[in-house]
C-alpha cells in the first residue's frame, strides 16, 4: 500500500478581469474518481490544501454547464459526501513533506 498526497485547490472564487468574483473550486470528477480508484487499489490517500482550507467542488463540474450529465453528477456528489470528513479537515499543504509520501497527485481545479 502506497501513501499518496492529493493536493486539492482551496479556491472557491476566481477574480475575473472586471473585478467580479466567479464561483470555482476543484473539478468534482477529478477528485472523486481518482480518490475512489486509488482507495480501491488499497492506497492511503491524504488530502491537503493551501492553508488547510476546506475544498469545494466547482459548481459547473456537477452540472450540464461543465458537460456532466445528471447520473455522473449524482455519483460524484455521493462519493464526495462519503469522504466529507476528509474534505472538512484537509492537511495544510505547508505543513506536509513530500518525503512522507510515495506519490503526489494534483487533480484539476483553479488553484490558489
Amino acid at each position: 500500500m502506497s501513501k499518496i498526497l492529493m493536493i486539492v485547490s482551496g479556491a472557491d472564487t476566481l477574480k475575473l478581469a472586471d473585478g467580479s468574483a466567479h464561483p470555482t473550486g476543484f473539478w468534482a470528477e477529478e477528485v472523486a474518481a481518482s480518490h475512489e480508484v486509488l482507495r480501491a487499489a488499497g492506497h492511503e490517500v491524504s488530502i491537503a490544501t493551501p492553508g488547510g482550507t476546506r475544498p469545494v467542488p466547482d459548481p459547473i463540474s456537477l452540472d450540464a454547464r461543465g458537460g456532466v450529465d445528471e447520473d455522473a453528477a449524482r455519483r460524484f456528489r455521493a462519493y464526495l459526501d462519503g469522504i466529507d470528513a476528509e474534505l472538512a479537515a484537509p492537511l495544510d499543504l505547508a505543513a506536509v513533506s513530500a518525503d512522507d509520501y510515495d506519490a503526489v497527485y494534483l487533480p484539476g481545479g483553479h488553484a490558489r
